[in-house]
């Protein structure tokens, strides 16, 4: 395939923007500065476009700049990987899974959610925890193989991506032994008494547990908010309040953190999800992990 522009004319003009400057960029490279604005103007000629403007004493991106910048970082940053990435091929054959994992799917579901991959003996799993925005982004720039989040995508035409419901869990809530009695006694009226701990918005779960509290006309003793589960978890386990969480990670909870479910939380369930950017899926390792191959909306 034929370009129109030098890719080693894009990395001077790379170079330069990330450095603000001809003189930066020349002393970083080792080249004269006339060299490297020869080589820039070039690229500019030959893309029809300007892409720097004088800037004070140094030099800004124009518009049609930061398009090409954005597309650079993404092509010298592959370029960047294709050492390793060719070493790993040769050296140690493996299947590679890039997971994206929600800020607001609790930890010990995203660990069971996995665990169909788990056995893999040739397994390399990279796995990537952001907001839940940002790794749809990186998804649809294939920079991820799937996304397991507890919601799933919305509809947006910018991001070809599909949702595969991978199941629920019925919500209960769990208490350290310090708060274990007085929190049974009229459970869940004692919620307004006892310290209670919730993750934050980000969590789609938050507005359901607000949403029963709202029916239930209680108002909770509210102690703390957490955007990360296990970090909620464990200032739960350490008495800090009582905590809802997943029927379907009750024995990691009591095991792992020493609670005891305290009553259930009728009507309130968490939702999993995998997303991807194939309606058919077909990374092997992202199929284990759907009970069902069929797309949600």
């Amino acid at each position: 395939m034929e370009h129109s522009f030098s890719y080693r004319h894009l990395h001077y003009f790379w170079v330069v923007a990330h450095e603000g400057g001809m003189s930066r960029a020349a002393d970083r490279l080792g080249m004269a500065v006339q060299t490297i604005s020869t080589q820039v103007r070039e690229l500019e000629r030959s893309l029809g476009v300007t892409l720097l403007k004088p800037d004070g004493r140094g030099l800004a991106l124009t518009e049609a700049g930061v398009a090409a910048l954005r597309q650079a970082d993404l092509i010298f940053q592959l370029g960047e990987q294709l050492p390793a990435t060719v070493r790993d091929a040769v050296s140690a054959p493996s299947v590679r899974l890039a997971v994206g994992i929600s800020d607001g799917l609790p930890k010990l579901v995203a660990r069971r959610l996995l665990q169909p991959v788990m056995q893999e003996p040739r397994l390399h799993l990279i796995c990537h925890e952001d907001e839940f925005e940002d790794l749809l982004g990186d998804l649809a720039l294939h920079r991820l193989d799937v996304v397991l989040a507890d919601r799933a995508a919305p509809p947006n035409p910018n991001l070809k991506v599909y949702s595969h419901r991978l199941g629920a869990s019925d919500m209960a809530w769990y208490a350290p032994p310090n708060l274990l009695d007085a929190a049974t006694q009229d459970f869940p009226r004692s919620l307004a008494k006892v310290p209670v701990l919730l993750p934050t918005t980000h969590a789609a779960v938050r507005p359901r547990l607000d949403h029963w509290f709202e029916n239930l006309g209680i108002k909770p003793h509210i102690t703390g908010e957490f955007e990360d589960s296990a970090l909620l978890a464990t200032f739960g386990a350490e008495g800090m309040g009582v905590f809802a969480a997943a029927d379907w990670v009750h024995e990691d909870l009591t095991t792992r953190y020493g609670v005891q479910r305290i009553g259930a939380c009728q009507g309130v369930e968490e939702q999993f999800y995998a997303i991807g950017t194939e309606k058919k899926v077909q990374h092997p390792l992202v199929q284990r992990l759907l009970p069902a191959k069929k797309a949600a909306s």
